[in-house]
């Protein structure tokens, strides 16, 4: 999938260099479940992992994100399709440097796009931390609505967590999209 600045790709064993400097990246990894540092060697078996993967497959589906421009991965896109496939969750992580110059937005809107417009989904869903208002407010821009606050319903980390719930169902996304809005 392309975007006016981005390519969104299945992952390759060379994007094993720059999975780990993102993910070891403390501020990158604060929200999400893995630890950090990630050594080259785990991010290298997760790339073989995630470059086997088939965008269509239930479970989980990470995008490599890399700008048209200049080659190079710094971030993905993750979507873990529901078993019936009428339903998806998704996911994102973008590397610190990338971070605040709409690059998220654009590779989320392009997947939400494919998800509900291209294939015809029910519906897609997203979570984040609570404390993550970066992230809840890409969703929201993106056209996903506020359905729910779990107080305290996380452990990870060492500490309890609250989770934001989103949700954007396909008839909303075709509404938004004929009035000229993400």
């Amino acid at each position: 999938m392309e975007t006016a600045r981005l390519v969104l790709r299945k992952f390759t064993l060379g994007d094993a260099p720059g999975l780990a400097a993102y993910r070891s990246d403390p501020e990158v990894s604060r929200y999400q479940s893995w630890e950090s540092p990630v050594p080259t060697e785990e991010a290298e078996r997760l790339a073989v992992t995630l470059s086997a993967g088939d965008p269509r497959d239930p479970w989980w589906f990470q995008y490599a994100v890399e700008r048209r421009d200049v080659p190079g991965l710094i971030g993905d896109v993750g979507v873990r399709r529901s078993a019936d496939g009428r339903q998806a969750e998704l996911g994102f992580t973008l590397a610190r440097a990338f971070q605040g110059c709409g690059y998220a937005t654009e590779a989320v809107a392009r997947v939400v796009k494919s998800l509900l417009a291209d294939e015809g989904l029910h519906r897609v869903s997203g979570a984040c931390d609570g404390r993550n208002v970066r992230s809840a407010g890409l969703l929201e821009r993106v056209g996903f609505r506020r359905e729910g606050h779990l107080v305290q319903s996380t452990w990870i980390k060492g500490e309890w967590t609250d989770d934001i719930l989103f949700g954007l169902l396909a008839s909303e996304y075709r509404a938004s999209s004929a009035t000229g809005r993400p």
